[in-house]
């Protein structure tokens, strides 16, 4: 094995997240819900946002928004009320799992963000657990301009555990606006 060898396997696994969606919008009735790399892009957008705005680090938060789910390529996104009924592993273990062969500096970087953002104590890992609420926020609301009309459950539950006064004034902000209005400005130069 090269000394790469396991940092390709984890870049390899973590394309599994393109691939594998958002369990919890079929219970809405989403057909063909985001995957779980789609959610963290736009989470780590998010964070790097509210960082920006609360005077956290963006750069720091963005990747903790990357990285959030990674251990979903082993234990799946399991939606809220799964978690009534199962114990998923501890996305910390499954994380060392995913990075044992992987060289030390890389490994010690995802186990320190995973680490981080699970303790949520930081700045940068409230702004990225606020970007993570709001993403999903965020996605209901476009979801509901697309005709799904179950998504209040999503929406309010977002809404309610956002910490930032920055996030609940986004989410504020969210909710009034027209998805689509962004196509319709553009300005003269």
């Amino acid at each position: 094995m090269t000394d790469l060898a396991g940092a390709a396997g984890y870049l390899l696994e973590a394309g599994m997240l393109k691939r594998a969606r958002r369990s919890g919008w079929w219970i809405a009735g989403v057909r063909d819900p985001e995957s779980i790399a789609e959610h963290s892009w736009r989470a780590a957008l998010t964070g790097m946002v509210i960082a920006s705005l609360e005077g956290a680090d963006p750069a720091r938060t963005a990747m903790l928004c990357v990285l959030h789910d990674t251990p979903e390529t082993r234990i799946g996104d399991i939606p809220k009320i799964g978690r009534d009924y199962l114990t998923a592993a501890d996305p910390r273990e499954v994380v060392a799992d995913q990075t044992a062969d992987c060289p030390d500096r890389m490994t010690e970087t995802v186990r320190d963000a995973i680490a981080e953002f699970e303790a949520g104590e930081t700045p940068e890992a409230v702004c990225a657990k606020d970007a993570d609420k709001l993403e999903c926020l965020i996605q209901a609301v476009e979801y509901r301009h697309q005709g799904v009309a179950t998504v209040g459950r999503w929406i309010d539950s977002s809404l309610a555990a956002l910490k930032t006064d920055t996030a609940q004034r986004l989410a504020r902000e969210v909710l009034e606006a027209e998805p689509l209005a962004w196509e319709q400005t553009r300005h003269q130069r």
